[in-house]
């Protein structure tokens, strides 16, 4: 293999492991902490009311998203001398993107711009159009998520029978081990 080849194949290793080394999740923390882009934020509306938020980046699952939404009210309602929170209205959004980037991998030994076509018959002429067109190129998919809800919290026993209701230690004992902590 002569050095021409090579490069294009050392280049993508050394991409995709630095890409590797820095892939993790989203931890439990504030929004913009360490100079990252997730995390939960919350606003107070009213005395017993916030509007909660926790975003996600790519490699953070749609699950431990929401997790740490119902954590983070979880602790706002003990932190604010409540015992139980209810979510008026909760959403989840899935923020998807693809990207395309050369495939490091495809290699043509006539020419970098020469790849296998066909022709066909279209509307009185000759076409040269690859119905694969663009195969050395690889597509990813990228998706985010980030949870929103607005809560209301109360004092003394969790209503019964409102299933938007949760108790706040209740919830802090059964997910706070669930979530990903900041390293520290």
């Amino acid at each position: 293999m002569t050095k021409l080849r090579k490069t294009p194949v050392l280049v993508a290793l050394a991409g995709v492991l630095a890409l590797g080394a820095c892939a993790t999740a989203t931890p439990y923390q504030p929004a913009g902490y360490n100079g990252e882009r997730g995390g939960y934020s919350e606003v107070r509306l009213e005395a017993n009311r916030f509007r909660v938020s926790f975003s996600g980046n790519s490699v953070t699952s749609r699950d431990q998203v929401e997790m740490s939404l119902l954590l983070r009210s979880a602790e706002l309602t003990v932190d604010n001398g409540y015992d139980w929170f209810a979510t008026v209205n909760r959403a989840t959004e899935r923020d998807t993107r693809y990207y395309t980037t050369p495939d490091p991998f495809y290699y043509d030994r006539y020419s970098p711009f020469w790849g296998p076509s066909w022709r066909f018959y279209r509307g009185g002429y000759w076409s040269a159009w690859d119905p694969y067109w663009r195969r050395d190129v690889d597509i990813r998919q990228v998706s985010r998520y980030e949870a929103t809800a607005e809560i209301v919290m109360g004092r003394g026993a969790k209503p019964t029978g409102d299933m938007n209701a949760f108790d706040a230690r209740e919830v802090m004992r059964n997910l706070g081990p669930r979530v990903m902590r900041p390293a520290s």
